[in-house]
């Protein structure tokens, strides 16, 4: 999916490895781990960000490198 491609390109210019669940043929674990029903479900360091979108405004409010950082 290309915002899941996205997601990984923001990670990886942070240094960061992802680790990622296929859950093509089934979602339930990704739902009960995030909430989210959509991909990309990005957690970091446990807590659930969202998607793409939250990602990205994680990153506009400064808060992205500290939650990276810390984990």
């Amino acid at each position: 999916c290309p915002f899941c491609v996205r997601a990984k390109r923001l990670l990886a210019e942070r240094g960061v490895t992802v680790e990622e669940i296929d859950v093509s043929a089934d979602r339930t674990e990704m739902i009960e781990r995030t909430g989210g029903t959509t991909v990309p479900q990005i957690v970091i360091g446990g807590t659930p960000v969202g998607g793409f979108d939250g990602l990205v405004a994680l990153d506009r409010e400064g808060k992205l490198d500290p939650m990276l950082n810390a984990t």
